[in-house]
């Protein structure tokens, strides 16, 4: 069975070194984000993106959401990043808008999918912030399985997981609402999900690029 800590405030070291020592040992984590709770691991240990991808269940080959403290961290995992997308990373991170970039070389295609892209975000959680200060780049797909509800409170994690992951932080429960705003900025500039950042926020910073938000989204 996954282990449990609950967190009420600020991390403590010793959180910090539960969380590290399981991340470095290929071990796969809990942590709340702004709208649920998310699945995380390195993003550079094959294992447990393995892992990750089989308690997720079938998902078509799908590339895996990442998660990053900075946008430093942005530039270790992507490829050339387009001044419009660090205009994008300026007004909109922390916050709910994953940006779709070229994929740095190294990156499995567990991460890409094998689109050679990665789907990447700075999340607004202060708490999830420390952490991946200390972690690096790590996942942040939906706790649930595949075709299912995210899981929001650390309960629904340990009934749904058991001891398929190593750790869950327990913060609460998350609030819920939509998942993030996606846009894609290799190629064209296209919004592929609506989410809590508009569309006019968007085009409004694309303007003085003399750039146009191309809308693909269902």
């Amino acid at each position: 069975m996954a282990t449990v800590l609950r967190i009420s405030q600020d991390l403590t070291p010793d959180i910090f070194h539960s969380v590290t020592d399981c991340i470095e040992r290929g071990g796969v984590i809990a942590v709340a984000t702004e709208s649920s709770y998310a699945l995380a691991a390195s993003v550079r240990c094959i294992p447990a993106l393995e892992r990750i991808t089989k308690i997720k269940g079938d998902r078509n080959a799908k590339p895996i959401l990442l998660l990053v403290s900075s946008q430093g961290q942005v530039r270790s995992i992507a490829g050339p990043i387009p001044r419009v997308a660090e205009r994008l990373m300026d007004r909109f991170w922390p916050g709910p808008l994953t940006l779709v970039l070229p994929a740095a070389a190294d990156l499995s295609g567990i991460v890409t999918g094998g689109t050679e892209t990665i789907g990447v975000r700075q999340p607004g959680c202060p708490q999830l912030l420390s952490l991946l200060d200390v972690t690096g780049p790590l996942t942040g797909t939906s706790a649930n399985r595949s075709g299912g509800a995210p899981a929001d409170t650390a309960e629904a994690i340990v009934q749904e997981f058991g001891d398929e992951i190593d750790l869950v932080l327990d913060t609460g429960s998350s609030p819920g609402g939509n998942p993030s705003t996606i846009v894609s900025v290799v190629d064209e500039i296209q919004l592929l999900r609506r989410g809590p950042v508009s569309s006019d926020l968007i085009q409004n910073v694309l303007a003085p690029f003399g750039a146009r938000l191309h809308d693909l989204a269902p």
